[in-house]
């Protein structure tokens, strides 16, 4: 039997959306690199998704959309923890170069 992943209603989608596309767009290849060396400077880790928020590093990286920090406070506890495993998803699948690059980022201690 193979795994299904229970969908979950979005209940703000016009927020909700501007903030994964603003996060999508952070972590798109034209974007990463500058992500990931501004995500670097703040000294948290990279799984550190909402101390990330608050520290503006999306909104370094793509001209703001509101600002994402200001996005998620917006979003409801459910909404947030969709974002944050949409977020924790693209941020594995940065091309292993680049992890290994900023493998520091990426320690979970």
């Amino acid at each position: 039997m193979a795994f299904t992943q229970a969908q979950i209603p979005v209940e703000n989608a016009e927020v909700f959306s501007k903030l994964k596309d603003s996060i999508a767009q952070a972590l798109s290849a034209q974007h990463v690199e500058r992500f990931l060396q501004v995500a670097d400077a703040t000294g948290l880790r990279i799984r550190n998704v909402e101390g990330l928020l608050a520290k503006s590093v999306f909104d370094k990286v793509v001209p703001p959309q509101g600002g994402a920090n200001n996005l998620y406070k917006q979003l409801s506890a459910s909404d947030q923890a969709q974002i944050r495993e949409f977020y924790l998803t693209q941020v594995e699948e940065v091309d292993p170069a680049l992890r290994g690059k900023y493998r520091k980022l990426y320690q979970y201690s």
